[in-house]
């Protein structure tokens, strides 16, 4: 079980795809006393993951108070990053902190592509350079890459870099309309690229030592399963099921991309509203519409429940880009 934390919207980039729309601190974020409490409830609710994300959650003074109270609590804390704070004392004083791993987002191996996606330039260098400050010190760490039109060809040659860069997984996000993605909608991949594209991912993970992970795209699972390939992970999506978000103001939604908020831990405490809403009660179900609901793979896959609420306003809807929906067993 894994939990992400949206810590602030405060960001010093501006990507086109942000789910957050991030870069102003919000008003009335949870403070340090708030962000403790949670920590317990989350430790409480029996979770083993806590994701430290935001916004740039490097832009909270009190970060490394708060990783180390996560570590204290039996949690493992991990950030997930631009990347582009981490110089080698802030490298240092995270690890220092009980940090166990680093999530670094990196979008292309072009610098200017990826600059532009995120929207300051040189922010590539100063990625790289953290990831190679993580490096430094053994603090281990991956590589994040959402993939649309424009970087679809060069997924494996990011792999690559990750690999020759000391990464221990490249993790590759599928785009889910939420926040600023919303504007950008028509440049994510449709079915068969969809499709394809995992395929390719699951031969890359046969190719190389670290790991390559599709996310947002649960169809990895049947898709793996129909490969003969033996994976770590036992489902694709996990939104209420075994993850969940907190907001920067204490809003709960089953995932990041999922816009559906079931609760404010200033007002419930976080443990109660994992264990007892009804919205995350329906997603345990699995009781999907349309083809996902007839699919053979739906305990191991389940479709992506974001992507089914934005095209049919249903978290239980059938997912709009799965090619296999439809058919019986397997």
């Amino acid at each position: 079980m894994l939990v992400s934390w949206n810590t602030t919207n405060q960001c010093n980039l501006y990507c086109q795809h942000c789910y957050r729309d991030a870069g102003i601190r919000a008003q009335d974020e949870l403070n340090t006393e708030e962000a403790i409490n949670l920590i317990d409830e989350i430790a409480k609710a029996g979770f083993k993951i806590m994701i430290f994300s935001g916004g740039e959650p490097l832009m909270r003074q009190d970060i490394y108070q708060l990783i180390t109270h996560a570590a204290q609590t039996g949690l493992r804390p991990v950030l997930g990053t631009n990347g582009t704070l981490i110089t080698p004392e802030v490298a240092r004083k995270l690890k220092a902190a009980g940090l166990m791993a680093v999530g670094i987002s990196l979008d292309s191996t072009d610098a200017a592509g990826h600059d532009k996606f995120r929207a300051v330039p040189g922010c590539w260098e100063q990625a790289v350079a953290g990831m190679r400050a993580c490096r430094q010190i053994d603090l281990p760490f991956q590589i994040h890459t959402t993939v649309m039109e424009w970087n679809y060809d060069e997924v494996e040659t990011l792999t690559d870099f990750a690999v020759a860069e000391g990464a221990r997984g490249h993790h590759v996000f599928f785009l889910v309309p939420t926040g600023r993605a919303v504007d950008i909608e028509e440049e994510s991949l449709r079915a068969c690229q969809y499709e394809s594209l995992i395929k390719r991912l699951m031969q890359k993970q046969q190719e190389v030592d670290i790991e390559v992970k599709p996310t947002c795209a649960p169809q990895f699972m049947r898709i793996a399963e129909q490969m003969g390939l033996n994976l770590r992970f036992t489902r694709g999506c996990l939104a209420g099921i075994s993850y969940c978000i907190i907001n920067p103001v204490g809003d709960v939604q089953p995932c990041a991309y999922l816009e559906v908020p079931v609760g404010n831990v200033r007002n419930t405490p976080f443990s109660e509203i994992w264990e007892q809403n009804e919205v995350f009660d329906k997603l345990r179900s699995l009781d999907y519409q349309g083809g996902c609901g007839s699919c053979g793979y739906k305990k191991v896959c389940g479709g992506c429940r974001a992507r089914a609420y934005y095209y049919h306003n249903d978290y239980m809807a059938e997912e709009p880009w799965c090619l296999y929906h439809g058919r019986k067993g397997y």
